[in-house]
């Protein structure tokens, strides 16, 4: 028998609503201060109706060609730590899984051990990892007094290996992102679930464990990686803090950096909030198409599974 309360159904729909007024509330409001003057934006209160100007400060915001580094930075980025992300963690979860060698589950454990340690707990040593990648090498070098036939054999003395570093480049915004623990962990169980007669009929038939992964794994996985995918590259597209360290040079700042460095110019001056939405609005568009075009994957991912 199905028990009817109506009550209940119009308190969740309520609840519903309310939900989605509060997260639409702020992005409505981005967009219509993006359509009005800075004079109209100023005004208390702020009108809430669409006005003409949308088109004018999407121009202004994208004539100086500073967004769209930013914009191209923030894709590079994005893109480069979700494949980062997505190759190293199924790699980690396939040997986890399918290779027994000492210690394996200890070094799951480990892994899984980073989910715990927030990333404000691990920002300062890798900013140190990332500033000077090389220094572990030089001390060998230094100790072991093989200096000299280093720099004959590279090039390189001692003196710039130390000062080698990764700092304002794609790969110190990319590479100290790339290891993931929850996504090593979303693998290993999805590889627990595949049968071991496949495993069995791939030796029986020859395969080697690359051939494993690449013919049966990867396309039973594919749903899996896809949703994991958007939620990564969303992920990266709204980093902040990390890319906030790593970078100096105003060339190779990302969308979110450059967005907040425009709020927090001169403090006697008033920041300019229909363009301040405007570059808003753009910088929200690349995830939101992420999400849109691959939302039945996503969904799919979460709930189902190919196998």
């Amino acid at each position: 028998m199905i028990e009817r309360t109506p009550w209940l159904d119009r308190l969740c729909h309520a609840m519903l609503i309310l939900g989605i007024a509060a997260v639409c509330l702020p992005l409505y409001y981005a967009l219509i201060a993006a359509t009005h003057t800075l004079q109209d934006v100023l005004q208390v209160p702020m009108p809430l109706t669409p006005g003409g100007e949308l088109w004018n400060n999407l121009k202004t915001v994208t004539s100086n060609g500073t967004l769209g580094r930013q914009l191209t930075n923030s894709l590079i980025v994005s893109v480069g730590v979700t494949v980062g992300k997505i190759s190293v963690s199924i790699l980690s979860a396939f040997a986890i899984t399918y290779f027994r060698f000492p210690f394996r589950m200890t070094a799951f454990w480990l892994i899984f051990a980073t989910l715990m340690l927030p990333i404000e707990v691990r920002i300062v040593p890798t900013f140190a990892v990332a500033a000077h990648p090389l220094q572990p090498l030089a001390w060998l070098l230094e100790t072991t007094g093989t200096g000299g036939a280093f720099e004959w054999l590279t090039g390189w003395s001692v003196e710039a290996v130390v000062k080698w570093s990764l700092l304002d480049s794609y790969a110190g915004l990319i590479l100290p992102l790339t290891a993931s623990a929850t996504a090593t962990f979303l693998f290993r169980q999805l590889f627990l679930t595949i049968p071991e007669e496949l495993l069995e009929a791939a030796k029986i038939d020859g395969a080697s464990p690359m051939r494993f992964l690449v013919d049966v794994l990867w396309p039973m996985s594919r749903t899996n990686v896809v949703a994991l995918a958007v939620i990564l590259f969303v992920f990266s597209w709204n980093q902040y803090l990390w890319p906030l360290l790593i970078t100096t040079d105003p060339a190779m700042a990302t969308a979110v950096i450059g967005l907040a460095k425009q709020i927090s110019g001169a403090p006697e001056a008033v920041p300019k909030w229909n363009l301040l939405m405007s570059s808003a609005l753009l910088i929200t568009l690349p995830p939101v198409m992420v999400v849109i075009v691959l939302q039945r994957w996503f969904v799919k991912g979460l709930v189902d599974s190919e196998k």
